[in-house]
């Protein structure tokens, strides 16, 4: 049986998605979802190590179906949808009315944040949903400490006289007592933090923090850092309202219907995007596919070594495809996010070695695409409904995704390292003994005085000074 369960699943890709498994009568038995689908689908080989009801099920697979999603959340949608409409035998959980835990903003005068699981319905904008209770409250805390929302039901605001204590925390606006001038533009705020829309936002509050800083107004400066890190935190698990999954991809056919189209033959072809946030911290990514879907081994991330290229889409977009044709996989396509500009420097770097296709924006980032062809010219007849057509606005997405989640990581990292090179009097000697007692940045900023002065050889008024620019009090 587990040879024949291992035949069952033996092409099954390293993607996320949802698995399906039938029985001989080609009865669906189960629905489960995966962040890499063959890793999952292998912990059903061996029987003993599943669950009571579960190994029940196995014994009566004959076999399984699986669905390429683009990411894990979006697997976790299709599952639920799957299981409420299909009603597999074996899925004990979610049939009996359950669902995964959802956000949503009341429609009141003053909306109220709350989590619930349930049908949803017109008097609430729902989020979600999350995978964990614990994602959904950290992302609750995340929207308090950045846009302070209240969390009380109407009839506990209704019946306050003054504000209670998130109030005094900061967590709250406290629109039971107090006037409220800008709680319409922090209900925005939150819509767009949990529909994804965070970079346009962190960018302003990243220019807001130098700003106050620069006034030597340090508690404000504190505020904006404290709500760029939880930002960041959010943005980096991919928040998004009800969305939608990547249907399956068929990729050894679309692949083919690519080949056909473009007059080539392909293994392996790169996607190439860039990013960076008003020059600083550029980077660059490079996700690959073929007939049997994504190669995760042959992806890529670059850190722009050419500092002067910094801003510069098209001068970033030149060293990356540089690099990655020198250093790389062999590339037998190069597929590039952008018009004309970007076509045509990948076309002088590959120097007609690698055929190059663009991928171009119309107005609307998905379903207005065009494209550059190898040649030169611009096709705009590719019909947006086929295959072939959401398989290259899959790709570009997925390299997308690659370098956005890449650029957030770089740049949380070098805003933590710089706040201590921020702090007067503390050097390198310093700042390492620093990490090497409290372990990581967060835990420095969140010490008290007496602990900084434990740190060996730090003295009381750097001690002093570390805690002033943290906590934004003068000792």
């Amino acid at each position: 049986m587990n040879i024949q369960f291992k035949d069952l699943i033996e092409n099954a890709p390293l993607s996320p998605g949802i698995y399906k498994m039938y029985d001989g009568d080609g009865n669906l038995l189960y629905v489960g979802k995966a962040k890499n689908l063959l890793n999952r689908l292998r912990q059903y080989v061996d029987i003993s190590k599943l669950e009571n009801h579960k190994q029940v099920m196995r014994t009566l697979v004959r076999r399984v179906e699986w669905e390429i999603t683009r990411t894990e959340n979006d697997a976790l949608i299709l599952e639920q949808n799957l299981i409420k409409t299909l009603k597999p035998k074996y899925n004990v959980m979610l049939t009996d009315g359950k669902m995964y835990p959802m956000l949503a903003l009341t429609k009141h005068e003053f909306p109220r944040l709350l989590k619930f699981r349930g049908k949803i319905s017109q008097k609430k904008d729902v989020f979600g949903p999350y995978p964990s209770v614990y994602a959904l409250n950290d992302t609750i805390k995340t929207i308090q400490r950045v846009c302070k929302l209240r969390t009380c039901n109407d009839t506990f605001m209704k019946n306050r006289s003054r504000p209670c204590l998130l109030y005094q925390i900061g967590r709250c606006s406290g629109p039971c007592c107090i006037p409220q001038t800008d709680y319409d533009k922090n209900v925005q705020l939150a819509r767009r933090i949990l529909t994804g829309d965070s970079e346009p936002i962190i960018s302003d509050l990243t220019k807001m923090m130098r700003d106050f800083s620069d006034k030597m107004d340090y508690e404000n400066a504190a505020l904006m850092r404290d709500k760029i890190s939880a930002l960041t935190k959010t943005t980096n698990r991919g928040i998004r309202q009800n969305p939608s999954y990547t249907p399956n991809l068929q990729w050894d056919k679309n692949v083919s219907d690519l080949e056909k189209w473009l007059g080539i033959n392909v293994e392996c072809v790169g996607v190439f995007d860039n990013s960076h946030l008003f020059g600083k911290h550029p980077v660059g990514a490079m996700i690959a596919f073929g007939h049997d879907g994504f190669i995760k081994p042959s992806y890529r991330h670059f850190k722009l070594h050419d500092m002067q290229r910094a801003g510069n889409d098209i001068a970033m977009m030149e060293e990356f495809v540089t690099r990655a044709i020198n250093d790389g996989p062999k590339l037998d396509l190069i597929i590039v996010d952008g018009g004309p500009a970007q076509w045509n420097i990948a076309q002088k770097v590959s120097n007609g070695r690698i055929p190059i296709l663009g991928v171009a924006k119309g107005e609307v980032r998905n379903g207005d695409e065009h494209f550059i062809m190898p040649d030169g010219s611009e096709n705009r007849t590719l019909p947006k409904d086929s295959p072939l057509f959401l398989m290259l606005r899959a790709v570009r997405d997925e390299a997308h995704r690659f370098v956005i989640t890449y650029h957030r990581s770089v740049r949380a990292k070098q805003l933590t390292a710089s706040v201590l090179d921020s702090i007067e009097g503390i050097g390198p000697k310093r700042k390492k003994q620093l990490l090497q007692h409290f372990g990581s940045v967060h835990a420095i900023m969140d010490a008290d005085l007496k602990a900084l002065m434990r740190v060996p050889d730090l003295g009381k008024s750097a001690a002093e000074k570390i805690y002033a620019y943290f906590h934004s009090e003068m000792l």
